[in-house]
């Protein structure tokens, strides 16, 4: 197809969907190493096998789209809970779409199916990158199917020969993906050339969306935003203009019509078998402000630890719902898991009890005291996830530091504490971070001045250590400065900060 501009030269409609997408991609938020990686593969000499693993809704189909459907020879998507049968009509149909005969041809298996798709691509132009997508990968396969032996026969036998594809698999189940693609011990070990994990948006990549998008929301309805959805872009996206936070959420999380009133079960449904065991850990961590040790999960949810558990639990944490927290100066002992994924911690605090919907339930759950708590550990698992830019706002980006958190249970001589943040750093100091999420600023009275100095006595007593440390104060509306907030505090960190460093 060709069109003819102005000036009566003949351009390709190829070359002007090329300029439209780099226009689009120039507007991607964020995604900046990721777009780095995949420009890198095109500029290859080589071919490529491209896995892209992330949780589901987070834009790992987008991206690709984005960069690189204009390569595109052939793509696919995987039914879900399809069967062999269904996963090769819908091959067959795909390929016809791609060969041009429009005469879809069902293969009798996955070997036919490959064999089918190597005789299309031999007709192809060898000069320029030609790329094969499957997204949902692992709905394509099924048991017994051979389509994991046959696909890395496909790539060992002749993708990988050539020098001019780009594979390319996606899929939302990235333990899945990387158990029987990245680390497979058979055909397909160590085949993979690249590999990216997309992770939701940083509070500053969120910001920026929404103001692409023309939501004029101010840094502190962004941040509420930010801490009840996470920075999930299919989310971010039905967020309307003229909206307040509280509105918006009404409507999409409470409202019998709204996007994520169901979102909850539908999420782990679709990306874990035998989910029920995923959403019952989810579950008890949701109830946890700061974590819980194995022994008090399987309490908690009533089994002893089984290889099911064991595989649940990595499952949860290769998709970045869950966390490994290791206190201050210890290993693998003490180990805490906390639930990080913001959309499931807001279903189970306020929309999982809360299903007959009254107009403006939203408003008075907000006035509630589960309300105040929720945003306090909100706030704190949104600024153990900016540690960058708050590094950056402290001037110690570069800097070498290990993070992590420290509770101390009373005993009969002392009471215990507790720490939000501890930025241990190599420079021989650190940085003692007490967060604060207030619907103003934070006002340092004379009995929290005298907390603050027996805590920081505590610590140094615990730990043992002789590094210097800096007591640093993360808040949303910053600290009223008065004569104990002189003297106590060291270093400051507010949310102008973390939006300007993420």
């Amino acid at each position: 197809m060709e069109i003819t501009p102005p000036n009566n030269q003949v351009i390709p409609i190829i070359i002007l969907y090329l300029e439209l997408s780099r226009q689009y991609v120039f507007k991607m938020i964020g995604r900046k190493d990721e777009i780095k990686k995949i420009e890198l593969l095109l500029e290859s000499k080589r071919s490529e096998f491209l896995a892209v693993t992330g949780r589901r809704r987070v834009g790992k189909t987008y991206l690709i789209d984005t960069l690189l459907r204009p390569h595109y020879c052939f793509s696919m998507t995987g039914i879900q809970k399809g069967n062999t049968a269904a996963q090769l009509v819908n091959f067959g149909v795909k390929l016809s779409e791609y060969d041009g005969t429009f005469d879809p041809t069902t293969p009798e298996n996955w070997q036919m199916a490959f064999m089918q798709l190597k005789a299309y691509l031999k007709t192809l132009d060898r000069s320029k990158k030609q790329v094969i997508f499957i997204d949902e990968l692992p709905w394509v396969y099924t048991p017994r199917s051979g389509f994991i032996q046959l696909l890395a026969h496909f790539w060992n036998d002749y993708l990988s020969k050539e020098s001019h594809f780009i594979l390319v698999i996606c899929g939302s189940a990235t333990s899945w993906i990387n158990k029987k693609i990245i680390n497979d011990p058979g055909g397909l070990h160590n085949r993979v050339t690249e590999n990216i994990h997309l992770y939701p948006f940083t509070l500053s990549e969120t910001h920026a969306f929404l103001k692409e998008k023309g939501l004029r929301l101010t840094p502190q309805e962004a941040t509420k935003t930010y801490m009840a959805l996470g920075g999930i872009p299919y989310y971010l996206e039905n967020l309307r203009k003229g909206e307040s936070f509280a509105v918006a959420i009404e409507r999409m999380c409470f409202s019998p019509t709204g996007l994520l009133r169901n979102e909850y079960n539908n999420l782990y449904q679709a990306l874990f078998k035998n989910a029920d065991l995923h959403q019952a850990i989810v579950a008890a961590l949701a109830g946890r402000q700061y974590g819980m040790a194995h022994n008090e999960i399987l309490q908690k949810i009533g089994m002893q630890a089984t290889g099911s558990y064991q595989r649940a639990m990595e499952e949860l944490i290769l998709s970045d719902f869950i966390v490994e927290n290791i206190p201050f100066k210890k290993k693998k002992r003490g180990v805490l898991y906390r639930l990080i994924d913001e959309y499931s911690i807001f279903y189970h605090r306020f929309i999982k009890d809360n299903r007959k919907y009254t107009p403006g339930m939203w408003q008075q759950l907000a006035e509630s005291q589960v309300y105040k708590v929720w945003a306090g550990y909100a706030f704190e698992t949104l600024c153990h996830k900016q540690i960058d830019a708050i590094k950056r706002a402290l001037g110690i980006s570069a800097v070498y530091t290990e993070i992590s958190s420290l509770r101390v249970p009373g005993t009969a001589e002392n009471n215990g504490f507790q720490i939000d943040l501890l930025i241990d750093r190599k420079d021989d100091s650190i940085n003692l971070c007490e967060i604060k999420f207030h619907s103003g600023p934070f006002t340092i009275t004379k009995s929290y001045y005298d907390q603050l100095i027996e805590k920081r006595r505590r610590f140094m007593e615990f730990t043992g250590t002789k590094k210097q440390l800096f007591l640093t104060f993360i808040t949303n509306h910053g600290i009223v400065r008065n004569a104990y907030a002189s003297e106590i505090v060291d270093a400051e960190v507010g949310l102008e900060d973390i939006l300007e460093g993420g």
